[in-house]
């Protein structure tokens, strides 16, 4: 009996050591200290790019992920959403690393600026980085503005720091200053390349992937996600003051996608779409308020016009764009009302058409209205405004054609003779009638007015 119950014990052996293990690497599993996750920035970088990063980095940090990958493959953006994702690299308690890829993909201007501020940088063969030059409409800088190159001579670069015509006025020069500066301070963080990265700066230069691991712009070159994991396994870093040595072998990767939050606040910040949004709730409610009681229109101009204030308030808005096109808008409106002979219609739609190009202030790669788009809801608004306001108001001025005040005015034909009062037809309706003279049967009469049921006639004058 003993001998039988030692066997037992014998053969279920093995099979604890293997609960122990689960039990043992379960917490492992839960806290997600095996995955590495893989966060896609593709398109302009803007305030969606920044929520996602944010929440990217949130979960990473919950589930104690040893390693988080941005891919990116972006133009540029906004400078404030790119300085958001910085700031969020920089407060990460884990390795954040940027690798540019797949083949044919860039880290252009804010993209630059986030791959020199990440623990890692790392790029795909056939990219390229850099033209990290900021601009903005009216302020774009021409070729030759700045130093072509960072070896020139004191006076050279005594003279390109100064606001002067040749160099542009004042606020270039402190856009260009304050990007440097901070890219530079991003460079010295990370132990890479400054004086390349000044030289993207101010003279927007680009490198593709081998130049840029040669000038130690980057820390790496991978072909794919699995051999960045394999030449980051051993990698030696520096997170939050703390050295650390990754160990990324047997990592699984795991990549986040965008919510459904996130992937609203993109549509919604995309600046064709806010335009469009602010456009219909312009519409609706300038319709509601001429026709009240069709709520659809007022309903629906409401909710545009929420949300287009929100992708407002996170866009580089030109409000002097947004006032010229409402002057625009109005002066069409107006076109309906007085008789300008076109001055004023076309008058507005200059106004709405240039205000619709400045209307968000920014250079930034994807983040500027269709031209196509402006020119053909310029068009479309106009022809709205003038055409279908107008006729609207000509069919108000027409005369009434049902209801009391239709039949004032009106001829009918008497039914029978009758003094004081009798019948009489109207558009095929035996009406009851009173006038102050006889009347004979087949006589026309004009109806002068109505008391109650009964309507006030006479003769008409050639009778």
């Amino acid at each position: 009996m003993s001998r039988g119950i030692i066997k037992l014990r014998m053969s279920l052996l093995p099979w604890g050591g293997v609960l122990v293990l689960f039990c043992l690497l379960t917490p492992l599993l839960a806290n997600g200290q095996g995955t590495a996750l893989l966060l896609d920035i593709k398109g302009a970088i803007g305030p969606a790019s920044s929520d996602y990063i944010q929440r990217g980095l949130e979960r990473a940090r919950s589930a104690q992920s040893p390693l988080v990958i941005l891919r990116l493959d972006t133009p540029g953006g906004l400078d404030v959403a790119m300085r958001d994702i910085i700031r969020d690299i920089l407060a990460a308690p884990q390795p954040v690393v940027s690798y540019v890829a797949p083949g044919g993909a860039r880290a252009a201007s804010a993209g630059t600026y986030i791959l020199y501020a990440s623990h890692v940088a790392a790029m795909a063969p056939a990219t390229n980085l850099g033209a990290a030059t900021p601009v903005q409409i009216g302020a774009v800088p021409e070729s030759g503005k700045f130093p072509p190159d960072l070896a020139d001579s004191k006076q050279d670069k005594d003279k390109n720091a100064k606001p002067d015509k040749q160099n542009g006025n004042t606020m270039e020069t402190k856009m260009v200053n304050d990007a440097v500066a901070y890219i530079r301070s991003l460079a010295q963080l990370r132990g890479r390349n400054a004086d390349w990265a000044e030289q993207a700066v101010r003279t927007a230069a680009s490198l593709p992937a081998e130049e840029a691991l040669k000038n130690k712009v980057i820390d790496m070159i991978a072909v794919d996600v699995p051999d960045l994991l394999m030449k980051l396994d051993g990698h030696t870093l520096t997170v939050l003051g703390a050295s650390r040595t990754l160990s990324t072998k047997g990592l699984v990767i795991v990549r986040v996608e965008p919510d459904w939050r996130t992937r609203l606040l993109s549509v919604i910040t995309d600046p064709n779409v806010a335009y469009i949004l602010m456009l219909v709730a312009v519409y609706g409610l300038f319709f509601e308020f001429a026709n009240p009681g069709y709520v659809l229109p007022g309903v629906a101009g409401a909710i545009c016009l929420v949300l287009a204030l929100y992708a407002f308030q996170v866009l580089p808005v030109n409000y002097a764009g947004l006032g010229l096109i409402l002057l625009g808008i109005l002066f069409m409106i107006a076109e309906a009302f007085v008789p300008s002979f076109g001055a004023l219609g076309v008058g507005g739609a200059i106004a709405f058409t240039i205000g619709s190009v400045i209307l968000f202030d920014t250079d930034a790669g994807g983040f500027a209205v269709s031209y196509m788009l402006i020119g053909t809801l310029a068009l479309l608004s106009a022809l709205f405004f003038i055409f279908a306001v107008g006729m609207a108001l000509q069919a108000r001025r027409r005369p009434v054609v049902s209801g009391r005040e239709e039949l004032l005015g009106m001829l009918g034909e008497a039914q029978e003779d009758f003094q004081a009062q009798g019948l009489i037809r109207i558009h095929g309706e035996l009406w009851q009638a009173r006038c102050a003279v006889p009347v004979r049967r087949g006589q026309s009469v004009r109806v002068t007015g109505l008391d109650g049921l009964v309507l006030e006639v006479r003769i008409p004058a050639k009778e």
